[in-house]
């Protein structure tokens, strides 16, 4: 009896009973992420790094593509996926649904949700991933029915859910909230539909709904991220009609049915950024492979006002260690700002990083937060370790430098600002230790062996 109810609890407090009672028995699942929560880095910083790394496939596409698969009872092949925890635990989610789940290569898995008999998706395992809620178009679009938990996933301010369900409405849908969704529909059917917010996710839930509609549907105020792209090509692959990608208004005709593709899920420009954070914080020099140019123009005018530049060659970008490191005022000499906005603004995932850059270079930054009232809070962190920051409101940071960093002892609040806090500690001086490591593998492979192998002296503990 007692395994039954620690299996309905949610994974945090099955941490907090394992604390009081270790002897109390745990599911392998829960095991697993109660090893990583309890994990620790340890980083002796104030070491440049050098070398030659390869991006990994891109987080944010990888997740819904995953969920994608329950659109078909054929075979999908997917490449290029990252070997990170929210993988792991959508690939968790598809098993218990009744999906065939094999790895056949690094980075390449083949899923096939032919055998799919659930419509009601783990309390546990929703709670551990914010990307459980990609499941609400796809199993909707097939089976006429889902049954939800609320997702977790990082704690960065109110992250809505409306736009979601206001969408699966619209297409036909009802929805009951009792502690959990209950989405239901007889038919989807298409129409000229209007995103209250460019959501990105609530974009993907709602072409993934759309494309199994009846009709056309018209999605407008729709999110154009490079991770929706490539879910919109390879719903293609499948047999989708889908036109517009890459622009806001995206234009779906409803098909009877999907098949299986090969698909390959582009790099992740929030890694690259990272790592070109990481090498100009560290005065290092790094080059970047299968790097993807191409989604890093606004990320190269934004590192740019820092006195942060790169070169290209193919598909690889090359930061040197020889950087300029000013501010570059605005006319007038009017302080710059950096604030991030949907796609082709500046990604929201690496204001965390690029604050912690603006903390090295000579000058002073408006660093502006405008998607997510408590991402900045983590800034205190950054200001006990030294950094000349004024956090004005939850939104806005004003950041001098350069500021020597001292090493502190952390803990990683959420996927980007746990990375930044990375970035920090191995700019600073002495030994740093950086708790919840959990949070930041969420979204970086293999991220202790990969920084040694440029020289980064860090260790998982």
């Amino acid at each position: 009896m007692l395994r039954q109810a620690q299996r309905r609890l949610s994974i945090r407090y099955c941490f907090e009973i394992a604390a009081i009672f270790p002897v109390l028995p745990i599911d392998p699942f829960t095991l697993r992420i109660y090893g990583q929560y309890m994990s620790r880095y340890v980083v002796e910083g104030a070491y440049p790094i050098s070398g030659r790394i390869k991006a990994s496939g891109n987080k944010n596409a990888a997740l819904p593509c995953l969920a994608a698969t329950l659109l078909t009872e054929e075979t999908v092949y997917l490449e290029n996926i990252p070997d990170i925890e929210d993988i792991r635990v959508m690939l968790s989610i598809l098993e218990s649904l009744g999906a065939r789940v094999e790895k056949k290569n690094p980075g390449e898995w083949e899923i096939c949700c032919a055998a799919v008999n659930k419509v009601e998706i783990a309390e546990d395992e929703a709670a551990m991933v914010r990307a459980s809620i990609l499941f609400a178009g796809p199993m909707l679009g097939r089976f006429g029915r889902v049954v939800l938990p609320p997702p977790g996933g990082d704690v960065i301010g109110r992250r809505r859910l409306d736009t979601h369900f206001l969408a699966l409405k619209a297409l036909g849908a009802s929805v009951e909230i009792n502690g959990r969704f209950i989405i239901s529909a007889n038919k989807l059917v298409g129409l000229d539909l209007f995103l209250d917010e460019a959501s990105v996710t609530a974009t993907e839930n709602a072409l993934m709904a759309a494309v199994l509609a009846e009709g056309e549907t018209i999605i407008r105020n729709a999110a154009s991220e490079p991770h929706v792209q490539d879910l919109c090509r390879m719903l293609n692959a499948m047999g989708a009609r889908i036109e517009g990608i890459g622009s806001n208004i995206l234009r779906i005709k409803g098909v009877h049915t999907l098949g299986g593709c090969r698909f390959r899920i582009g790099s992740d420009y929030m890694e690259v950024g990272s790592f070109i954070g990481l090498a100009a914080v560290t005065g290092g020099s790094i080059t970047i492979d299968d790097a993807g140019p191409e989604h890093l123009r606004m990320c190269r005018l934004a590192f740019g006002k820092l006195g942060i530049n790169w070169k290209t060659d193919g598909s690889s970008i090359i930061v040197s260690a020889d950087q300029n490191r000013k501010v570059v005022p605005d006319l007038g000499g009017m302080i710059p700002k950096i604030d991030d906005a949907p796609w082709p603004g500046f990604p929201p995932d690496l204001t965390s990083i690029i604050t912690v850059v603006a903390t090295q270079v000579e000058g002073t930054v408006l660093i502006h937060e405008k998607m997510f009232e408590s991402r900045m809070f983590f800034v205190d962190k950054l200001i006990a370790m030294g950094a000349g920051i004024i956090l004005c409101d939850p939104h806005r940071a004003v950041v001098t430098g350069p500021r020597r960093l001292r090493a502190a002892e952390l803990t990683s609040p959420d996927v980007r600002a746990g990375m930044a806090m990375v970035i920090a500690a191995m700019a600073a001086r002495g030994k740093s230790v950086i708790h919840n490591v959990y949070q930041i593998e969420r979204g970086y492979e293999n991220l202790t062996k990969r920084l040694c192998s440029l020289g980064a002296r860090i260790e998982r503990r």
